[in-house]
C-alpha cells in the first residue's frame, strides 16, 4: 500500500517574517472609514413638518433671500408612508435601513451605513485616500488594477455630483431639468458639502461655525438658486 507524506515548501521562521507598518496614508484612509462607519447620515426629527409660507415669514427664515443671494429653503418636502413622520427636501426612504435618511446618497455596502448629508464629506474622502493607498500598493497587478480603475470611475462620477450639488439619487431627478435648483456654482457646491473653513477641507471635521452657518451640513434645508421658483 503506497504511503502519502505531506511536506511543506518551505519552513517559515520568526525571522522570515516582515513586520508590517501602516503608512500615514492608510491610517488617514482607515480614520475617514470609521467616521463614515460611525456617523449617522442624518435623522429626520420625529414628528418633523414642512414650513408652510406665512409661518416662514413669521420667523424670517426661508422665504427671505439670504446675504450671500440665494434663498433659504425650509418648506417643501413630503410625507413618508413608511416612517410616518415628514420629509424635508432631498430626503429619501432607504430600504435597507428601514428609515429616512436627510439628503440620501446611496447604502453603501462597504460602510455597512447610507450615506447622507452628515457623512458625505467622510465618505468622499475616503473614498479618495483609499484608491490612492490602492494605486500606490497593488498597481503592479492586472486584477487590482482593473478593480482600481472601476474604483477611479466610481471617483470621477461623485465629484461630478459634487460640483453640481447633486446626489445619486437626485440624478433622475434632474432629467429634462435646464437648471438643477440647488446648483449654486461649484465654490458654493463644494462649501455646502466640506465647508468653509479650507483647514479642515482634508479631514472628516466641521468647524463650529460652519455647522452653525450652513444648514446644508444638518440636511433638513438648503439653499436655491433665486432666480429659480423650488
Amino acid at each position: 500500500m503506497p504511503s502519502f507524506s505531506l511536506r511543506m515548501a518551505h519552513s517559515y521562521s520568526a525571522a522570515d517574517l516582515t513586520p508590517f507598518y501602516p503608512s500615514p496614508s492608510s491610517l488617514y484612509s482607515m480614520f475617514c472609514y470609521i467616521r463614515v462607519v460611525l456617523k449617522d447620515p442624518g435623522s429626520v426629527p420625529e414628528n418633523w413638518r414642512a414650513v408652510s409660507g406665512e409661518e416662514s415669514l413669521e420667523v424670517g427664515t426661508s422665504l427671505a433671500a439670504a446675504e450671500d443671494g440665494f434663498e433659504r429653503r425650509s418648506r417643501g418636502g413630503g410625507y413618508c408612508i413608511h416612517c410616518q413622520n415628514g420629509k424635508p427636501p432631498r430626503c429619501h426612504h432607504c430600504s435597507i435601513c428601514q428609515r429616512c435618511v436627510l439628503k440620501m446618497d446611496h447604502h453603501c455596502v462597504w460602510v455597512v451605513n447610507c450615506v447622507g448629508a452628515c457623512n458625505y464629506k467622510f465618505f468622499l474622502l475616503f473614498l479618495v485616500t483609499w484608491h490612492s493607498s490602492y494605486l500606490i500598493l497593488y498597481l503592479d497587478a492586472v486584477l487590482n488594477f482593473a478593480f482600481a480603475l472601476s474604483l477611479l470611475c466610481f471617483v470621477v462620477m461623485h465629484a461630478s455630483l459634487l460640483s453640481s450639488n447633486t446626489t445619486s439619487v437626485e440624478v433622475h431627478e434632474k432629467k429634462g431639468v435646464i437648471r438643477w435648483k440647488y446648483d449654486l456654482g461649484r465654490k458654493k457646491n463644494f462649501e455646502q458639502v466640506f465647508g468653509t473653513k479650507k483647514s479642515l477641507w482634508l479631514f472628516p471635521l466641521f468647524s463650529e461655525d460652519d455647522l452653525e452657518k450652513i444648514p446644508a451640513l444638518h440636511g433638513l434645508e438648503f439653499p436655491t438658486r433665486s432666480d429659480v421658483d423650488a
